[in-house]
């Protein structure tokens, strides 16, 4: 089978297709024929060896949607020809890719395979950071950084829907306008003003309750003058590199909570996947929660992805397809 693998670590010009053994599913597991695979922030930060324990040759990716090929012993919850979405498995820049059944969510019949690949990863991200960190709904203030990202715009829609007021940075006009299209009520150009300053001034001096972070090192500084008394904020990410220490003692003057997240802790079960994912669809489904693609790349294209990623000029989800 084809696969994108990386045998050093580097720049996107290290993604090369290759041939590879085709997998065969174990028990528990099952073999899925990829339609489309996701393209992430985590992927770039193992292609260039950012992430601890990593090691080449690897084959990238851990986000796809497809079709059981084939599953191993004892499998019963998925059968071959069913149509299906996983996040968090390794290896989905690739024709198959062999993958717990446990992880495996099933896609509605009305939904595009395409369409479902850029669900999981964000959208149970974004799912988690709305509900597992603060109660929010009217009269709360969220400010989600990178809010023209696949999750930027998947947790300003999920925020609204709650009935906070969101609060969005990003880079351009072009991409706040696509943010306040998905119902951020106030969007700021970091780029020609200092957000935490703008923060205040649009709080009238309080602060938001729910900080959002997927940039870490250039952001961290402004959330701590950005959040409210017993403000949370929530860095998930590290775009711009890891945030620089700081003591906690310097939250107690407003009783700040400042959380590390990454998903994996919060989808420990199959029970955790399947309630949001069944939360996602109905989203979906009502139409209060919409899907934003903005580039679908053949799988040879990917090193062409991964530079428009980090370009940091995109605006919704990357996908690739086979």
């Amino acid at each position: 089978m084809k696969a994108i693998r990386i045998t050093a670590f580097g720049g996107p010009e290290v993604l090369t297709v290759s041939d590879v053994e085709r997998p065969t599913p174990k028990a528990g597991e099952a073999l899925v024929r990829i339609a489309a695979a996701g393209v992430n922030y985590m992927d770039i930060g193992m292609r260039a060896g950012r992430r601890p324990g990593m090691t080449v040759p690897l084959t990238l990716g851990g986000e796809a949607s497809g079709t059981v090929e084939s599953v191993g012993e004892g499998v019963t919850d998925v059968k071959p020809g069913d149509r299906v979405m996983y996040a968090m498995v390794m290896g989905s820049y690739a024709e198959f890719a062999v993958v717990p059944v446990a992880s495996l969510v099933l896609v509605p019949p009305d939904m595009d395979l395409v369409q479902a690949a850029a669900l999981p990863l964000q959208g149970f991200t974004a799912h988690y950071l709305v509900h597992d960190f603060r109660k929010i709904g009217p009269g709360s203030t969220v400010l989600v950084h990178a809010v023209a990202g696949g999750v930027g715009l998947l947790l300003t829609q999920y925020a609204t829907h709650l009935g906070a007021h969101v609060i969005g940075t990003t880079s351009t006009e072009e991409k706040a306008a696509k943010a306040k299209a998905m119902g951020a009520k106030d969007v700021i150009i970091y780029t020609k003003t200092n957000f935490a300053d703008e923060v205040k001034r649009i709080t009238g001096g309080k602060g938001v309750d729910l900080i959002l972070d997927a940039v870490g090192k250039t952001t961290f500084p402004g959330d701590l003058e950005a959040a409210g008394v017993r403000g949370n904020i929530v860095v998930y990410g590290a775009s711009s590199g890891q945030a620089d220490p700081v003591s906690p003692n310097s939250f107690s003057a407003k009783a700040l909570t400042v959380s590390g997240a990454g998903l994996a802790a919060f989808i420990p079960t199959r029970a955790d996947i399947v309630r949001r994912a069944d939360d996602l669809l109905a989203g979906l489904k009502a139409g209060w929660l919409k899907l934003s693609i903005e580039h679908v790349f053949p799988l040879e294209k990917a090193p062409e992805a991964h530079t428009l990623l980090e370009s940091r000029a995109t605006s919704g989800k990357l996908l690739l397809t086979l």
